[in-house]
């Protein structure tokens, strides 16, 4: 819900505002380049943001679904037990360190 609520909110905050709401300028006109520069900048940062937040509920909600199916804590990709200290560090991860390690090389 908190993922949810912050991809929501960068959405209002950056992608729903004019240039003008955004910086409180009277004239949608930049006054220089390096304002659109700088426009382009902070909205791909969010859209990117955004991107992160929602690759990160898929996680969640895969993880949740294991939870209900009963094969929480063992590696989609091979079937052996993740260590309860990756757990702890990533409760969301789908893979034990070696099939996540092969996945990064990728």
């Amino acid at each position: 819900a908190r993922l949810r609520g912050d991809v929501n909110a960068m959405a209002d905050a950056t992608l729903k505002r004019t240039r003008s709401e955004a910086s409180g300028d009277l004239s949608s006109m930049p006054i220089h380049m390096a304002d659109i520069g700088s426009d382009n900048f902070e909205q791909e940062f969010t859209l990117s943001l955004m991107e992160n937040d929602e690759e990160t509920l898929e996680l969640i909600e895969g993880a949740l679904e294991r939870i209900e199916e009963g094969t929480y804590g063992s590696c989609t990709e091979c079937g052996s037990r993740i260590p309860k200290t990756r757990l702890n560090a990533i409760p969301y991860t789908p893979h034990c360190i070696k099939c996540a390690t092969e996945f990064q090389r990728r």
